[in-house]
């Protein structure tokens, strides 16, 4: 049973870095078939796909947060982490992680419970 879980905190200042941590059981982060996302969803707004790793560890990110975005790895640990920097009223959603196929990135089969993050001085 694949099972992932974020932890972070859920409220951040402007202008601070959002930090969440992804951590997996019952898969392997450096399997060679399966990446690893981050995806957010805002008030209102459809799924936003934010970025990836893969199983040898390089990271992809979405265009638009590409300069704000960096996603990193603790393989001892099996856990993801997700940091968004310089944040702002633009950036308080769910905040999910997930897991997809190297053939299919788009595509997500298992995901965490969510965090909500609040942007908040």
């Amino acid at each position: 049973q694949v099972h992932l879980q974020e932890s972070g905190p859920g409220l951040v200042k402007p202008s601070q870095t959002l930090s969440l941590t992804c951590t997996v059981s019952g898969s392997s982060i450096t399997t060679n078939d399966y990446y690893w996302t981050w995806i957010r969803q805002s008030p209102g707004k459809g799924l936003e796909w934010m970025g990836d790793i893969g199983p040898s560890g390089i990271a992809d990110y979405s265009p638009s947060l590409t300069r704000r975005t960096s996603i990193g790895r603790d393989t001892s640990k099996n856990h993801f982490t997700l940091r968004l920097s310089s944040v702002t009223p633009e950036d308080p959603a769910l905040y999910y992680c997930a897991r997809t196929t190297a053939w299919s990135r788009r595509r997500f089969h298992f995901w965490s419970r969510g965090t909500q993050v609040t942007v908040s001085s």
